[in-house]
């Protein structure tokens, strides 16, 4: 039997663009599928207000951001049915692809990408382990053809 991740899009926002459904799921099944297990992911589309307000409660940060993600138990188990939920900012994904000069949809992926991950257990609270989820990204995007979120065009790290 093969075991699979099914992912609910949630649109609650229609204020900046979105990938469509099936380039969504895409990403996110794929980024859950390289670790095994089967289960339910959740990618809810906001808009600045509510993810703002999520931040907030949540984070205690009273802005807006791209990404949160909210797993369904922190102890990651591959087989559980619900992995969690991932809520991303159309409108902040949509300026922050602007900003840095990349393609509005491999800035999704990435973002997608990233918050699945966080769902499997990857976090970057230190250097150690954002540079093992920096890897896992890049392998992960690559697979789609997208070349390392990382990097400015002339390949040069953002920052520099």
């Amino acid at each position: 039997m093969t075991e699979t991740h099914s992912v609910v899009v949630q649109r609650v926002c229609d204020d900046a663009y979105a990938p469509d459904d099936p380039a969504l799921q895409l990403w996110a099944a794929t980024t859950a599928g390289r670790f095994g297990g089967a289960g339910e992911i959740t990618l809810r589309i906001v808009g600045e207000q509510e993810m703002q307000s999520l931040n907030d409660k949540y984070r205690n940060i009273r802005r807006t951001t791209n990404v949160l993600a909210f797993p369904a138990d922190r102890e990651f188990d591959p087989h559980q049915e619900v992995l969690g939920d991932v809520v991303i900012c159309a409108s902040v994904v949509a300026r922050e692809a602007r900003e840095q000069s990349k393609s509005i949809d491999a800035h999704w992926a990435h973002l997608v990408t990233h918050g699945v991950l966080h769902l499997l257990g990857f976090d970057h609270v230190s250097t150690a382990m954002a540079n093992e989820m920096e890897a896992q990204e890049k392998q992960i995007l690559a697979g789609f053809g997208i070349a390392d979120p990382y990097l400015h065009s002339d390949n040069q790290p953002y920052g520099n």
